[in-house]
């Protein structure tokens, strides 16, 4: 078989399968949907994205920004598409989902390199290279076919979506435009808590009931994106120290930080919907409702989805994956997206770019790409292929996961923000030269049709 397998239409699978077809492959891309949904997912579009729509920082000096420079830099699709639909966020990047999804959907089906198949993979292929990026909604018949394959035992986490508000259901003389410190501008609105205010909410919240977990005996959270009400439960000042955050804000009616805060993201261009930043739960639909209407300035509120539960597969990478993001064992499989065990949309799309490289330098019988080891996309293939096994866990792109400067180069710069940026300029500068001398099929956009 002459062509690269993709299982997965997700924001791995869709980079993979773009980076290969533009080096010149032909690519047979596989999405269940809408054969076969999921408990997240709402339509058939590739690249949906569930949880939100905010693809995290993109302030120039910090570990997201430069994973999002490299992909630029390296012609992603999916960075392409954020621009291309990205709304107000302050210093994140935030996009319309819908028109997202979209735009990536059109431009896939476009490519003549790629036949999308919609249909269900039961079945891992033993006669072609190929690339599981099916994320971590993945069916239970593919997982069972993964746990052979990888020889290990299922891990699992569960994940949980934050609710979105119709926007003109938000009382607006109590909810205030701001983003922290005023950094990119008054993106977000703001639910301000008095002390009292807060202790209430903080009680309901705590006692309120949660959706039962039926299927697994165990539940194993990631610490990065805990429900809101499991925060509650671990103490009363737990949420204004972490989601609920009030500093750098100040309530125009005051002129001072309020004791506690609920901030609201614009989910689309159009400004109708707002998500809950950092309120994902798994209350049952009546509790969200009673519980998040004592928010000040949501007593009305209108809920357009309410949050919700799902699974969260992913396989102990070090134990079987190569900075490559091939499989040691049977090198004609790659891994990418959540699954290997990144945490994040951008994460995710990074796995996926260097998978669909490195399967069409296999197909091709060429060496396999290493990212730069100074590189976020080089310290994530890192982190997957050789972190400590025993109690391996999803990580998103953090300075600590980066290759520190040396004595001399921290010596030189003494503010932690200088040396941060001094990281990412560094970083930008090994992988262009990267990119200019190793990937001899540069990255092009492909206009052409089918």
């Amino acid at each position: 078989m002459n062509e690269i397998i993709i299982i997965g239409g997700g924001l791995a699978g869709v980079e993979a399968a773009w980076q290969a077809a533009n080096a010149g492959a032909r690519v047979r891309l596989f999405e269940m949907r809408p054969v076969k949904q999921t408990p997240a997912h709402r339509t058939d579009k590739l690249a949906e994205i569930v949880c939100s729509n905010s693809l995290k920082s993109d302030e120039p000096g910090t570990a997201p920004y430069l994973l999002k420079e490299e992909l630029r830099r390296g012609g992603s699709l999916v960075m392409e598409a954020a621009a291309a639909t990205r709304v107000p966020a302050g210093a994140a990047l935030a996009v319309d989902r819908e028109r997202f999804a979209t735009y990536i959907t059109e431009r896939i089906e476009a490519h003549p390199n790629i036949e999308v198949a919609r249909e269900e993979v039961l079945t891992i292929p033993n006669d072609a290279i190929a690339i599981i990026a099916t994320g971590p909604l993945t069916s239970d018949a593919l997982t069972f076919e993964i746990m052979k394959l990888t020889g290990d035992d299922q891990l699992y986490f569960y994940d949980a979506i934050a609710p979105i508000i119709a926007a003109d259901s938000i009382d607006r003389s109590i909810a205030f435009l701001a983003a922290r410190y005023g950094k990119g501008g008054d993106d977000y609105l703001n639910c301000p808590f008095n002390e009292e205010e807060y202790a209430r909410f903080h009680e309901s919240l705590s006692e309120a009931n949660s959706v039962p977990l039926q299927r697994f005996e165990q539940t194993r959270w990631f610490e990065a994106c805990l429900p809101i009400e499991e925060l509650a439960r671990r103490g009363i000042d737990t949420l204004r120290f972490g989601p609920m955050k009030p500093v750098g804000l100040f309530d125009p009616r005051t002129g001072r930080e309020p004791y506690a805060a609920v901030q609201l993201r614009q989910e689309n261009l159009m400004a109708d919907a707002y998500s809950m930043v950092g309120f994902q739960n798994h209350l049952r639909y009546g509790e969200q409702a009673r519980v998040l209407r004592m928010i000040p300035g949501l007593e009305n509120a209108e809920f357009l989805q309410f949050g919700q539960i799902h699974r969260n597969t992913y396989i102990n990478g070090p134990r079987v994956l190569s900075a490559t993001m091939q499989m040691r064992e049977h090198p004609n499989i790659f891994f990418a997206g959540q699954i290997t065990g990144v945490e994040g949309y951008v994460e995710s799309v990074a796995t996926g770019w260097l998978a669909g490289l490195n399967a069409n330098r296999s197909q091709r019988g060429e060496e396999l790409l290493i990212a730069p080891p100074r590189s976020a996309i080089g310290a994530l293939a890192r982190y997957v292929s050789s972190a400590e096994t025993k109690n391996y866990q999803p990580v998103n792109i953090t300075f600590a996961l980066l290759e520190p400067l040396t004595k001399d180069q921290a010596r030189s710069v003494k503010r932690k923000r200088d040396r941060h940026s001094l990281q990412v300029n560094l970083a930008l500068k090994e992988f262009d030269e990267w990119v200019r001398t190793s990937i001899t099929q540069k990255p092009q956009l492909v206009a052409a049709t089918k």
